[in-house]
This record gives C-alpha cells, sequence and structure tokens, in this order.
C-alpha cells in the first residue's frame, strides 16, 4: 500500500510540475531573432530611429531618463509619450501615465509587479474589464534632441507627422 501511494504521489508532482512548466512557458527571442525583430520595427525619422521594445524586454526597471512611445487602444488607438524618469518600487509601486476619459475612464499605468521585481505597463478600464485597452507596441527614442511627432491611424499603424 506504501508503495502504491509512493508512486501515486510521485505522478501526481510530476504532472503538477510538467503543467507549472509548460503554463509559464512565454516565447522570448533568441539574441539573433530579436536582433531581426528589432530591425524589421523600427522606425526611421530624419532626426534618428525609434527603436522597437520586444515583450522580454525590461526597460522600466531601471530610470533610463529615455521617452517611451505606447500605442495601445481604448476606443480608438492612442500613442502615448512619456519619459522612464520616475523610481517605482514597492514603496512607489505606480505611476499614471494617461488617464483617457472616453466612454470608459481607461488608465495606462507604470507598475511595479510584487514578487516578479519587474515593472510593467498596464491598462485598464477603471469602469469595467471588457472591452479591455490593449498594447500593441513600445518603441524608445534614444536620442536627447529633436523628439519626432508621431501620429497614430485608426488602423494602429505609426507615422511621422
Amino acid at each position: 500500500m506504501k508503495k502504491i501511494l509512493s508512486l501515486l504521489g510521485t505522478i501526481t508532482l510530476i504532472g503538477t510540475s510538467t503543467t507549472s512548466l509548460v503554463a509559464c512557458n512565454t516565447s522570448q527571442y533568441s539574441e539573433e531573432q530579436l536582433k531581426k525583430q528589432k530591425e524589421k520595427y523600427k522606425i526611421d525619422t530624419k532626426d534618428g530611429i525609434l527603436e522597437w521594445i520586444a515583450p522580454q524586454e525590461k526597460p522600466f526597471n531601471q530610470i533610463d531618463n529615455k521617452w517611451y512611445f505606447v500605442v495601445w487602444k481604448t476606443n480608438n488607438w492612442n500613442i502615448t509619450k512619456f519619459k522612464n524618469n520616475t523610481l517605482i518600487n514597492r514603496w512607489h509601486p505606480s505611476i499614471e501615465i494617461e488617464n483617457k476619459n472616453e466612454d470608459e475612464n481607461y488608465k495606462l499605468n507604470l507598475e511595479w509587479i510584487r514578487g516578479h521585481g519587474t515593472i510593467v505597463i498596464r491598462s485598464y478600464s477603471v469602469i469595467s474589464d471588457w472591452p479591455a485597452p490593449r498594447f500593441k507596441t513600445i518603441y524608445r527614442w534614444n536620442l536627447d534632441t529633436n523628439m519626432p511627432n508621431l501620429i497614430v491611424g485608426k488602423d494602429g499603424i505609426i507615422k511621422v507627422n
């Protein structure tokens, strides 16, 4: 009986571990793939390049004083620009980047995620969870001057104005 219970416990433990690993499997670009994706999605302007930020990168974990452009959707596509110059940690866990007062009150926040030690951008509707705003992309401007004037079309495509 002890052997059967021990065997069942081992099978359960292995099954749980495998399920957890599969559930946590997020797609990450290899160094080579990331380089290709950055080249593919960058936006050339007359004054410089807007660098595409991959989901696996964690640019907000430290202050870099760079400007970021977030393309996200509420009722319409929006482009929000903010400077990454505020320390966010467990004592100061969130800053509001944008507040869109449309039919629903949509917010875009930079938030510290407890237990993960990382900082992410989150968007949500204060009134309801649906229709939830969603992200299209994030870009970083690596220069200190001549920031481009960007607009976003109805399809979510960024254009240099």
